[in-house]
């Protein structure tokens, strides 16, 4: 039986309700980490090193996506909270034309760029091709790539989730079965890897606009609709946080790698970059928690069920709790199996890359409670609140933490940098829910 925004939530009817989210954001993150492999494993590290280097790009770039995605459906589900369902309709519409059109526009900017800006990130002779290589293939997948961010999003708030996941597997599974292909048995190699990438991100990106276009059952369809600023002004703000966290995130990446190569040199951007892997894995919990929770906060605080808010955050904070100890235990134990996927031929790298994961990993902790802490504000249409969180966290205490613990601490500073940029995050979050308590009642 299909679950509705406008129920009440237990802590049984939430997590069935999220789980097909998380377990798409999971399953996202894996076959990613799937790329890195056989990229480690059959072109080499210095390849490896030249995509970890370019990849922070398509980060930034698919932040547009995330931005439209998350803010547009805290607009869209309050709209709907507010019985509005044609105005949503409009909204959703005109968003997605909206992402198109600049997907488009830096579609053509990105192809003649990309060697300029591989050098200016720092790519020496031996990675500089591979990261042309990878860029420029990427590039033209570009358009599918943000609408797939976008979309996951978009899924919940139309009470499609199991859809949503579905799409991903079958995207994952084309990435897993073409890097198979391309890069083993017909030896394109980094060609390979971001060709099996673009036609994944087309499955993802295309089939849901193809749903939404066509007669569907679920609350949102692709209409006709006309520009209008101030609900893209809204959304933008709305998803500002999302913008902030990936765009820092990427711009932190770049940081990072600038410090590794001063303190170690390739391989410790090897090593970051495999962190970086079985990173994604694991906070894809907690964002995949956030964004299927998302549309339910807004549209309870659209039809101003105060009771539900309260029970939706004190449930939530409680299920990130627990997730956030079992993820520090998990990292804590597979460390070394998880580093040895990708640099098992090299027992120097795998013994750095497996002290640099078990460091690292205290963040887990912490980072639940904060990524769900700016989704919370961001699903209330608090963009303001939800992007200092984000801005603090993803950029701000980051760069201050990976400057200056290193002078410390040495590369040790560098790996436990993210632990207490969390750790310091955690106590600006819930300042933030303290002090609004009062505005939003949920508490």
């Amino acid at each position: 039986m299909k679950i509705q925004l406008s129920e009440h939530f237990t802590y049984r009817k939430l997590i069935k309700f999220t789980m097909p989210t998380i377990i798409m954001m999971i399953f996202t993150s894996i076959y990613g980490v799937v790329d890195g492999i056989f990229i480690s494993n059959y072109v080499g590290s210095n390849a490896f090193a030249g995509v970890n280097l370019i990849w922070p790009v398509f980060m930034i770039l698919g932040a547009i996506g995330f931005m439209i995605g998350t803010g547009g459906s805290a607009l869209v589900s309050k709209t709907i909270g507010e019985g509005e369902n044609k105005k949503a309709n409009q909204y959703f519409s005109m968003l997605i034309y909206l992402l198109i059109g600049l997907g488009m526009l830096f579609t053509f900017i990105g192809v003649f760029t990309v060697r300029p800006i591989s050098h200016l990130l720092g790519a020496n002779e031996a990675m500089l091709e591979h990261c042309v290589t990878y860029g420029k293939t990427l590039f033209f997948f570009l358009i599918p790539f943000v609408l797939q961010n976008c979309f996951q999003s978009f899924l919940v708030v139309a009470e499609k989730p199991t859809f949503g996941l579905i799409i991903s597997i079958f995207a994952g599974i084309t990435n897993m079965v073409l890097d198979y292909l391309l890069m083993y048995v017909f030896q394109l190699g980094v060609f390979g890897a971001g060709l099996a990438t673009g036609i994944s991100q087309l499955v993802g990106g295309v089939i849901p606009l193809l749903y939404f276009f066509g007669k569907n059952k679920s609350l949102l369809k692709l209409t006709k609709a006309k520009f209008e600023v101030k609900p893209i002004l809204k959304a933008c703000m709305n998803g500002s946080s999302e913008m902030l966290t990936n765009v820092s995130l990427s711009l932190v990446n770049i940081l990072y790698n600038v410090q590794l190569l001063k303190y170690i040199g390739e391989d410790g951007i090897v090593a970051y970059g495999i962190i970086m892997y079985v990173n994604f894995i694991f906070i894809s919990t907690y964002i995949g928690y956030a964004i299927g929770t998302a549309p339910i906060i807004s549209y309870h605080y659209g039809a101003k069920n105060t009771e539900e808010l309260k029970s939706l955050l004190k449930k939530s904070l409680q299920l990130i709790g627990i997730t956030s100890i079992v993820m520090t235990v998990l990292a804590e134990i597979l460390s070394k199996s998880l580093a040895s996927i990708f640099v098992s031929y090299d027992i120097t790298l795998l013994e750095m890359t497996t002290r640099a994961i078990r460091l690292f990993s205290f963040s887990y902790i912490m980072s639940g409670f904060n990524i769900f802490a700016s989704s919370f504000f961001t699903a209330l249409n608090n963009g303001i609140v939800s992007a200092i969180i984000s801005f603090l966290r993803t950029l701000v205490l980051q760069v201050i933490t990976i400057l200056i613990l290193p002078i410390i601490w040495g590369i040790n500073g560098i790996w436990i940098a993210d632990v207490v940029a969390e750790s310091l995050a955690f106590i600006i979050s819930i300042g933030f829910l303290v002090t609004n308590r009062k505005k939003y009642q949920y508490v």
